[in-house]
Parts: C-alpha cells; structure tokens; sequence
C-alpha cells in the first residue's frame, strides 16, 4: 500500500532535500525516521528536490508499507523522534501508482526579503538594505506567464530533458516588514525561483527594464540573468495534487 506523507522543515541544517553521499538531507533524516518506527527499510520518494538551506512549509514525500497503518499514531511517533526542524503534519492513503513528483499539478514557492536588519529573520530572509521599487517589479514579473522556455533560469550543467515550465502565479508584495514574491508553476528547474528572484531584483534596483527582461529570457542563456538570491530565503509553500490519487476504500 502507499502511502504520501505531507511534512514541513527548516532547512537550514541540511544540504537539501536529496539523499547526498557525504551531507545530510532531509530525506536522508525522513527515511532513518520511517525505517526504524516501521521495523522495515522504508525509502520515500519526495515531491521535488530543494537545494542546501532552503526551507518547506509544505512537502511531500510517498512511500510503501504492506500493512495498514494507524496514521494519526504514526505521525505522533514520527514527531517524537525527528529533530525539531523537521515536522510531519498528516499521513494518508493513496493509489498505488500515485506519485508525489509526477502527479502534483502545481508548486507554489515564496522569497522572502528584509529591508531591515531584524535578529529573527537571519535565517528566513535574505537581508537587503537597498530600495526596492514593487510596482515596476510586478509589472515586469507578468512577462513570465508570456513565455514557456526559462532555460536562462536554469543552473547549469543539468541533466533535465525540457526547460519548460508553465507559471500561473507571479508577485511582490509587502507583508510584516518584509518583500515577498510568490511564484506558482507546474514545475520548476533547479535554481529557476532564486533566478528568478535576482533578476526582478536587477529591475527593482533601477539597473533593468521591462525590454533587458524579454531579451534575459529570449536568450536561455544563465549568464545573461541576473545572480541568484541566498538560499535562505526561499521556501516551497504549496504543492497541489488532484483528489483522483485518493485511495478508493
């Protein structure tokens, strides 16, 4: 039977969510969790890889078990024995052929900025003390639902088969003291949001237009966008998946 496990962490302490040969990931820290509860080498299957110190307020991760399970005890149980950064929020049957990766129809991720210092947001925001101009950032941000291809986003050197992505959400706002940018698509590349977030701070500052935008993307070329933001202040905040998967008593 299988089994998605929505959890969240601060990922300041792990080199990521993906198993890494010489770092520890949070999958890494989920797995050794799960194996020892359940008596059995149990490996999950995440809904996407974060890079190091990125955070998750919502995650997914499935795997499998022959027995049924008692999910409110073993969410306790998992709480119980994982670190304080790492929390598991609900268990839950699915089909057996659902997939946290394959089937979510969309990711949601913030940036968080800080234009201030401020001691409780070291490690959630990425501290900025320049201006920011929100209105012509938002303005150049709807450039992204007008194209598909976002290779100029993309790290390098990777081994995806296509650059594209399908954005549905993309914007600034301030909330608390802080910027944030919200961004939703189907999917997402490696490093593609902290891209992202560079290259609309580059219009922000004044350096860039709406036009150096257009040609930044029409390129698909990284080198042409703008540096890519600390990984601190990012954080996958929703992933979305259709009620088809639910396992059918």
């Amino acid at each position: 039977m299988r089994y998605f496990l929505e959890f969240s962490y601060n990922g300041k302490h792990y080199h990521g969510w993906q198993n890494q040969p010489n770092a520890i990931s949070v999958q890494e820290v989920l797995e050794k969790a799960l194996s020892t509860l359940l008596r059995k080498k149990t490996e999950v299957v995440g809904a996407g890889r974060t890079d190091s110190g990125v955070h998750a307020r919502q995650m997914f991760a499935h795997f499998d078990f022959k027995e049924e399970i008692d999910e409110g005890t073993l969410v306790y149980r998992l709480n119980s024995f994982l670190p304080p950064d790492i929390c598991v929020k609900n268990i839950f049957k699915v089909k057996n052929d659902a997939h946290t990766r394959f089937d979510a129809v969309s990711r949601t991720y913030e940036y968080w900025i800080t234009p201030q210092k401020n001691p409780f947001l070291t490690d959630f925001a990425y501290y900025l003390k320049y201006s920011l101009d929100i209105e012509k950032m938002n303005e150049v941000a709807k450039l992204l639902f007008e194209y598909d291809n976002f290779q100029c986003f993309s790290k390098s050197n990777t081994d995806v088969k296509t650059y594209l992505c399908k954005i549905s959400q993309a914007h600034w706002k301030m909330e608390d003291e802080k910027f944030i940018f919200t961004i939703t698509a189907d999917r997402f590349l490696r490093n593609m949001v902290r891209a992202i977030v560079g290259t609309l701070l580059e219009v922000g500052f004044g350096k860039s237009s709406k036009q150096d935008v257009k040609k930044i993307i029409e390129s698909k070329n990284r080198s042409k966008a703008g540096a890519s933001v600390p990984a601190h202040g990012l954080y996958l905040t929703k992933v979305e998946y259709p009620d088809s998967i639910l396992h059918n008593e």
